[in-house]
């Protein structure tokens, strides 16, 4: 019982009287290494028990919801109002992204890119490193249709390259040629064979997430051509990664398209160490539950309003 009594005096001047431990010491003749001790007893036995209030760190409590619901290596959740424009948003998203990138990123590292909008932010914003021995490559052939030069997945790569200080090897292929015959014929030549084999070596794979909500957008149409997205239609696909396409479950749905691809197979992507998706908008919100239940990404960059719609989501 006084030991107890001990413990409660102890705590009570350090945590409430904000005293040290030497001048606890003093006052009460207990040496202070027994001070220390008696402390770390009375957390341990619940004597002083410490609440943190993540709400302080604004989007921390979110992320780490994200983390665990999903198993993810990590989540970043950026604060931004809702009626922000679709470019503020991606800016944030990639400055979140950039802020990340210099703890995972090291030497001799192989770093896929996708195509889009989003993507594009992300290379503007791309930190500034010193590395030895990056390679950058983009995961995906270029658009059947016209596409803004800044949304191109060389572009992108090249980009990031300059960046890093390494080594950018770009595409000049379609990201679906019209026929099977003609992507095999594409394939075989030897840069693409180099392509082939760096994208089953990714240390990490940096993409946005599609959806077929957004499917109307012109960036969805400049890329994929309307023929492609008429296929589309018929199947029960909520979203798609470096044009792999999902069902609410995260299983890739198979078509026709999986033969006309020039791009990262599934099972190479999922292999990556880091595969890291990029995106906001609450009409993502079921293409980017699919993309974390199907393990295709396992980092996510997303804003406050979709993070909330994703733990929210019935499911």
């Amino acid at each position: 019982m006084e030991e107890d009594k001990l413990l409660v005096r102890i705590a009570e001047m350090y945590y409430q009287e904000d005293k040290n431990q030497s001048q606890i010491s003093k006052e009460l003749n207990i040496h202070r290494t027994t001070i220390s001790r008696l402390l770390k007893r009375s957390r341990e036995e619940g004597v002083v028990q410490i609440l943190i209030n993540y709400d302080m760190a604004g989007t921390y409590s979110l992320e780490k919801r994200l983390e665990e619901r999903f198993n993810l290596k990590k989540a970043i959740v950026i604060p931004a109002a809702p009626d922000m424009k679709r470019q503020q948003k991606d800016q944030l998203l990639a400055q979140g992204l950039a802020d990340f990138l210099p703890k995972i990123l090291k030497n001799n590292m192989n770093i896929g890119f996708s195509w889009g909008q989003t993507m594009g932010a992300v290379s503007n914003a791309f930190p500034e490193l010193s590395l030895n021995n990056i390679t950058c490559i983009p995961m995906i052939g270029g658009p059947s249709g016209r596409l803004i030069s800044d949304y191109h997945v060389n572009t992108i790569t090249y980009e990031a390259a300059k960046k890093l200080h390494g080594k950018a090897l770009l595409i000049d292929s379609p990201g679906i040629p019209e026929t099977e015959a003609l992507k095999n014929a594409l394939i075989r030549n030897e840069f693409n064979q180099e392509l082939i084999q760096l994208w089953r070596r990714l240390d990490v794979a940096i993409m946005g997430v599609g959806s077929p909500l957004l499917k109307g957008n012109d960036t969805w149409r400049q890329f994929y051509g309307e023929d492609v997205l008429r296929s589309l239609r018929a199947k029960e696909i909520v979203g798609d990664v470096v044009s792999r396409f999902y069902a609410e479950d995260g299983v890739h749905v198979e078509s026709e398209l999986d033969r006309r691809i020039i791009g990262i197979e599934v099972d190479d992507l999922k292999n990556t160490e880091y595969r890291i998706g990029v995106a906001e908008s609450l009409d993502k919100v079921t293409a980017l539950i699919g993309a974390l239940k199907g393990k295709y990404i396992n980092v996510l960059v997303t804003t406050e309003e979709t993070a909330n719609s994703i733990l929210r989501f019935k499911y």
